[in-house]
């Protein structure tokens, strides 16, 4: 038998990917190729911002190019703690926590604060990483459809376990669609349960000056909400943070596993983070213009305006979608093109991703290109 045998079901899985039109591609940009950028999560445009950059240089400087270790060896500095007290106190949160990624932060938030014990009821539309949280937590596992507070109220009723956490986007990234935060939070303090929403969409384009959706809710600072976020989409960087009570915060140091037995964030990214949060407070119009730039979209491509930075244009069929997303491509502009796993099969899309600090001549060519492309997609 041949040494490759062992491989031989790789070929057959990429045909049938091929076939399904779900195949995919790296892509490498060039750093400074001339293309409208509609596909990232830079939503406040701030990666390249000055200030950005000079706070992530400085940063590099002064501590190197790694963290050098874990966070709970060597791999914390005074620019962690800083960022740390930075982002809680511009949410609203007793304490925050910087992980490696928002990925991270997730997995280590939920798989600390679950257990056999424990009932996880998680939103039909959460982000992969509340997901895969879920599926490495050991905890029972309820799934409800997408936004149904009474399936959450019914699954919390009905437990057997001593404790049980819910599970939320505040802004779901296929669709941009808002949680009923305010509704959810009833339901889990009427059954005694702790609500965890990640907020990688929503912190920097939802809220007062971007501070997110669970401050915009008034749920800033409960003790039994755990916010999560991402550094990579409004803060312009990379990372992830949980901010929550004090006592959330103690035992996720001791018991997250991506927290004691990851490398610590690169202090450049830390910077940059930092950075970035110092933009947004001095300019908290931005996360309004991040609407603004999303609801032009949407009236470009004939679609309803989002409450948040994403735009779904659905097309169906995934060689539909991915076509349409290569000839926007090659007429200039860069767009996210999401087919299953990512959506339910039947609903591939075009997925805008909206930037505070597109150009007039940006735009001209968005409306122009989006205009003829997605005409011709639904044909």
């Amino acid at each position: 038998m041949s040494t490759l045998a062992g491989l031989a079901w790789l070929d057959d899985a990429a045909e049938r990917r091929r076939f399904a039109g779900l195949h995919r591609e790296l892509a490498p940009r060039t750093a400074a190729a001339p293309i409208v950028d509609l596909a990232s999560n830079d939503y406040l445009g701030l990666v390249r911002h000055p200030e950005v950059v000079a706070a992530a240089t400085a940063a590099l400087r002064r501590w190197g190019g790694g963290a050098t270790g874990s966070r709970l060896v060597t791999g914390t500095t005074a620019e962690h703690e800083l960022l740390e007290r930075e982002l809680a106190e511009f949410t609203g949160a007793e304490t925050g926590l910087v992980f490696s990624s928002g990925y991270a932060a997730n997995l280590g938030a939920v798989t600390a604060l679950a257990g056999r014990d424990t009932l996880v009821v998680s939103d039909a539309g959460c982000h992969a990483s509340l997901v895969d949280a879920c599926r490495l937590s050991r905890s029972r596992i309820v799934v409800t459809p997408h936004g149904d507070v009474r399936a959450v109220a019914g699954a919390l009723a009905a437990r057997t376990e001593p404790r049980a956490l819910v599970l939320t986007d505040s802004v779901f990234s296929t669709d941009g669609d808002l949680a009923p935060l305010r509704d959810l939070h009833d339901a889990c303090r009427t059954h005694g349960a702790l609500l965890l929403v990640d907020e990688a969409h929503g912190v920097g384009v939802r809220g007062a000056g971007g501070r997110g959706l669970v401050h915009e809710r008034g749920l800033a600072g409960q003790p039994d909400v755990i916010v999560t976020a991402t550094l990579s989409k409004s803060l312009a960087s990379q990372g992830g943070v949980v901010l929550a009570d004090a006592r959330v915060r103690e035992h996720l140091i001791d018991t997250a596993r991506t927290f004691i037995f990851d490398t610590g964030l690169a202090p450049a990214a830390v910077g940059a983070a930092r950075g970035a949060l110092r933009v947004l407070r001095a300019e908290p119009g931005l996360a309004g213009s991040v609407i603004e730039q999303a609801a032009h979209l949407a009236r470009v491509t004939g679609v309803l305006p989002p409450p948040s930075a994403v735009v779904s244009v659905i097309l169906g069929d995934p060689h539909v979608a991915a076509l349409a997303a290569r000839r926007c491509r090659e007429r200039g502009v860069h767009v996210g093109c999401f087919r299953p796993p990512s959506v339910p099969a039947g609903t591939s899309r075009l997925r805008l991703t909206a930037r505070a600090n597109l150009s007039e001549h940006e735009r001209s060519l968005v409306d122009s290109v989006l205009t003829d492309v997605v005409a011709e997609a639904r044909t």
